[in-house]
């Protein structure tokens, strides 16, 4: 693929212009190519060696460790003085087993003074990827890129100059993440004949490492196309078939692997086949995005696959006209299709509010992070959310607030997790900073002074706890 020329006239160094590119990029190439397309449609570690891969991680491995009783006796730790929201008055939050009870405290239950800070819940980053990130290397100089064939090749290039291994990358990434108040992410990972299965194990090993404070969710991505990388497919079958990962992914049907049926018939396969759900970067724009979107729901209403399948990015639904909009949002509901949004800028954010209203669950993601796309990013998802106010131009208290809700509940709800609302049986999942209220916490971003997972401190003032 070359540069096109209705790429965004305002491209810069920002992520939010790079995707913008890549999108008007992807539409255009589509809209070139369908023809092309549709005849297309007609006619680290070792390859996937290791233990882990052998015989699939346990359900341990991708979930949170449960909270542990000694003697039979429940595990119990009171937080007092705490301001759930930003509540005027400070209050004590028992929790129990991981969860908030209304209850007393058993006696003998560990005190923890949190001196009147704010308490909200941790969020969930539905759409990041640790295995690309530089975080924490040697500043990395970035080569002029404008097409996501010329980004991919730049993301092989980064992966071999980088001295530090891929999966203590994404495990410092993903450490970082959590001291910042995330307790939850879908991590999309490159699978590719240039990596093999080398992310996928990496991001594997590091939600191992993770586990007491971290769900991870892991998205085998062909980020170098389904069709047009041979041997992409086989590496996204072995890496279902295995139980390494949860979901498999695709890209731009039409617009970047010129294969709409086939493409999607693969991804789709793979995920019926093997029990495993579905997330598709779609960065297709206008009636091109529609037509693959539409496909998907095909798809997934098909094979029965509804509540197993996300679409991220859409940029081809930001701007329909509210009819179109509506009909669309009530067909996603209808084939309980999720989406996903990084909220890269005015023009490409989702209408989160219009979609919810017809029962479509949308996600927010912080995307990749200082790789070889961006400089930018930092695995924050209370600046995301931040982020998220800023394009959709918040003013309002409750447009504040709502954006705080979308990095929080949308991404909980997305990942059929419970929601973390500090009510009597809700999981024990917060964060603690100094603050006014919710929505000036927004706004100012105050420093996380400890996070907390199923009653546990596993970070404090920015730092993993015991690290």
């Amino acid at each position: 693929m070359h540069a096109d020329s209705t790429a965004s006239a305002t491209a810069g160094l920002s992520r939010r212009s790079m995707l913008a590119k890549a999108a008007a990029v992807a539409g255009t190439a589509a809209t070139l190519s369908a023809s092309a397309a549709s005849g297309a449609q007609a006619a680290e570690a070792g390859p996937g060696a290791t233990a882990a891969t052998a015989t699939g991680p346990s359900a341990a491995d991708r979930i949170t460790e449960q909270p542990d009783r000694t003697g039979g006796h429940a595990r119990a730790t009171v937080f007092t003085n705490v301001r759930p929201y930003g509540a005027q008055h400070p209050v004590d939050l028992t929790v129990v087993d991981g969860l908030v009870t209304a209850g007393p405290a058993p006696r003998g239950a560990k005190v923890v003074d949190c001196g009147g800070r704010i308490a909200l819940p941790t969020l969930v980053d539905a759409h990041i990827h640790p295995d690309k990130t530089a975080w924490g290397e040697p500043w990395v100089t970035r080569n002029p890129a404008s097409t996501i064939a010329e980004y991919t090749e730049e993301d092989v290039k980064l992966y071999h100059a980088l001295r530090t291994p891929l999966k203590k990358r994404a495990e410092r990434l993903m450490g970082h993440a959590v001291a910042q108040g995330t307790r939850a992410m879908r991590a999309h990972v490159d699978v590719a004949p240039a990596y093999d299965l080398v992310g996928v194990e990496g991001v594997g090993s590091a939600r191992r490492a993770l586990r007491h404070a971290l769900d991870v969710e892991i998205v085998a991505f062909p980020q170098h196309g389904v069709v047009r990388t041979p041997g992409t497919k086989e590496l996204l079958e072995e890496a279902a078939r295995t139980g390494a990962i949860d979901r498999v992914g695709g890209i731009d049907p039409i617009g970047f692997d010129e294969a709409l049926d086939e493409q999607l018939d693969i991804v789709f396969g793979i995920a019926d086949r093997h029990g495993v759900g579905v997330d598709i970067h779609l960065h297709e724009r206008a009636a091109t995005g529609v037509e693959s979107l539409r496909a998907i729901i095909a798809r997934t209403k098909a094979l029965s696959l509804q509540g197993k399948v996300t679409v991220s990015h859409v940029f081809c639904v930001p701007g329909l006209p509210e009819r179109e909009l509506d009909r669309l949002a009530a067909e996603l509901a209808d084939a309980g299709i999720s989406l996903t949004t990084v909220a890269p800028s005015s023009d490409l954010v989702l209408p989160i509010d219009r979609l919810r209203e017809h029962g479509v669950e949308v996600g927010l993601g912080s995307d990749g992070v200082r790789d070889s796309w961006s400089p930018f990013g930092n695995a924050d998802m209370l600046h995301r959310s931040h982020l998220l106010a800023w394009v959709r131009d918040a003013r309002l208290d409750e447009e504040l607030e709502a954006a705080f809700r979308a990095g929080a509940d949308g991404g909980a709800r997305l990942l059929g997790l419970p929601e973390a609302d500090l009510k009597p049986g809700s999981p024990a999942d917060f964060l603690l900073v100094r603050g006014e209220c919710l929505p000036q916490v927004v706004v100012d971003l105050p420093q996380r002074e400890m996070v907390v997972r199923g009653g546990r401190i596993v970070a404090r003032d920015g730092e993993l706890a015991g690290h």
